[in-house]
């Protein structure tokens, strides 16, 4: 239980730093504020990660629990994605990122599935 606490404050934490790292016109953050944030963003990240990579399931109903959890993620991640490189195209102006982060989880989610499905 008390892991669970401390991967919703991170989960909730690095919401909050990445929302403060949105600001695209410098009105309020300066450069070096804006870095920093943008290293505690990756310092909670891999705390976030490691909670991630740690978490198992005790029986069967908290494995379906998991794996329902991480489809719902995979596809809201895929529909954000896509709806960016959707509204840059209109602009005719599409961001090479949002194109490879949606390759990136798209090849990982079959890479894995190929995988479990070989070794298990």
């Amino acid at each position: 239980m008390k892991n669970n606490i401390f991967e919703f404050v991170s989960a909730l934490v690095l919401i909050v730093l990445a929302v403060a790292v949105l600001n695209p016109t410098h009105a309020w953050m300066p450069d070096m504020t804006l870095m920093l944030l943008q290293v505690a963003v990756l310092v909670v990240f891999c705390l976030l990660a490691a909670f991630v990579l740690r978490e198992s399931a005790h029986d069967e109903r908290e494995a379906l629990h998991r794996a329902l959890a991480g489809r719902i993620a995979f596809l809201a991640g895929s529909a954000v994605l896509v709806v960016g490189i959707i509204s840059e195209g209109m602009t005719h102006a599409v961001d090479a990122w949002l194109v490879l982060a949606l390759i990136v989880m798209i090849l990982s989610k079959f890479v894995t599935r190929l995988y479990s499905d070989w070794r298990l």
